[in-house]
């Protein structure tokens, strides 16, 4: 099955503030455009579980959407790359000892629902934090791949001493290095603390960028005029969707939990969720008819019977064919007006964001870096 754009985002716009991070609206036309082949951005965000660090698995739910969202600016030679996006956490107790206290929450993956279904699964629990060693983990263990156009990152998080545990962080990063992966750390505590533990110094060997953020501060939202309407228009677009196979009906239902997940943070964190649902990024060929027959035109040929939903059990492909062709022009229309939404959305919080000194936190420091680099790799930002 081929992979389809997620052209979002990795991990985590200002994201409520800033203007070169918070872009959030693509041209209708993006909805129809297919990622390049053999460009993919993959991102792996390494995630601090132990017992100190509640708030930055907080501000890791809070800036998903966003990080998503920036992702979805990003395009190699016109063209929209696929994005996968990977989770570790480390330094967790509830891990064995002889894994290092490091457990892969998932391998990289297209699957946005999956990302924020573990992401809001994660619970802190004592810990001793390896950064060589989950470094090490994510290099050998992901499925990196070696197109020549790809970026591919890792993104560090945690506020213990870099240079722990049985794996020397610059032989990892080494290794990192070796398939073109670049390390970026973000150390939860100030600046002169993250020199000194060695976080700056680990970003340095790795070609990467160093970021500090307080984890505990609340991460704090622009309301816009426009929300409420995307996040109507969120209602009607779940509505789209047609489960098939094994896992439809639970994925479909995974689908209203975590909406329900991005609400319970913040109305605003919501309706970013709805604004990812506007890109191509956010694809479910695995379980959505739509989605399926998008990508491949002959789906529907391929399909056993007792793999459709109840609702089109029974009938013609003549039929089923009639009613997913519906299904994509009603869900077309819908991302469409929620992408002009949330350009004027986008507008608005980028003139308040100027207002106001916005701190560094998770999702700024990715947003920003990711950006970056990417100018660097040649992609440019489509900010229509």
């Amino acid at each position: 099955m081929k992979k389809i754009l997620l052209t979002i985002s990795l991990l985590l716009a200002s994201f409520s503030a800033m203007s070169c991070n918070n872009i959030t609206a693509n041209s209708s036309q993006n909805l129809a455009i297919k990622p390049e082949e053999n460009t993919k951005i993959q991102v792996a965000i390494l995630l601090d579980t132990s017992g100190s660090m509640d708030g930055l698995i907080e501000q890791a739910k809070s800036r998903l959407w966003n990080i998503v969202n920036t992702l979805t600016t990003l395009k190699y030679s016109g063209k929209i790359p696929t994005i996968e996006i990977a989770l570790y956490e480390y330094g967790n107790d509830g891990i064995a000892a002889e894994k290092n206290y490091i457990r892969q929450v998932t391998p990289l993956t297209t699957d946005l629902d999956l990302i924020s279904e573990k992401l809001f699964s994660l619970r802190t629990n004592g810990g001793s934090e390896y950064c060589g060693a989950v470094i090490g983990d994510a290099t050998k263990e992901l499925k990196w791949d070696d197109g020549k156009n790809n970026m591919k990152l890792v993104y560090i998080c945690g506020n213990e001493g870099f240079d722990q545990g049985p794996i020397n962080y610059k032989e990892a990063i080494s290794d990192a290095l070796k398939k073109g992966i670049y390390i970026n750390t973000i150390f939860c505590g100030n600046q002169d603390e993250g020199i000194r533990l060695f976080w700056k110094n680990g970003a340095d060997v790795a070609q990467g960028k160093f970021f500090n953020i307080n984890s505990n501060e609340t991460i704090h939202y622009i309301a816009t005029p426009y929300d409420v309407r995307i996040n109507e228009l969120n209602i009607k677009i779940n509505m789209t969707y047609i489960g098939y196979g094994t896992q439809g009906e639970a994925k479909k239902m995974n689908q209203t939990i975590q909406d329900k997940n991005a609400e319970s943070i913040s109305a605003a964190n919501f309706t970013e969720r709805a604004v990812s649902k506007s890109k191509a990024v956010y694809t479910n060929t695995n379980w959505d008819l739509v989605d399926r027959v998008k990508d491949d035109k002959d789906a529907l040929s391929k399909i056993k019977t007792e793999e459709l939903p109840a609702e089109l059990k029974g009938k013609s492909e003549k039929e089923i064919k009639v009613i997913v062709a519906e299904k994509t022009k009603e869900r077309e229309a819908i991302q469409k007006e929620i992408a002009e939404l949330a350009k004027k959305r986008q507008d608005y919080i980028d003139a308040e964001a100027k207002k106001q000194n916005t701190k560094d936190d998770l999702g700024n420091a990715i947003s920003n870096s990711i950006i970056e680099l990417a100018k660097t790799k040649k992609y440019t930002v489509d900010l229509k």
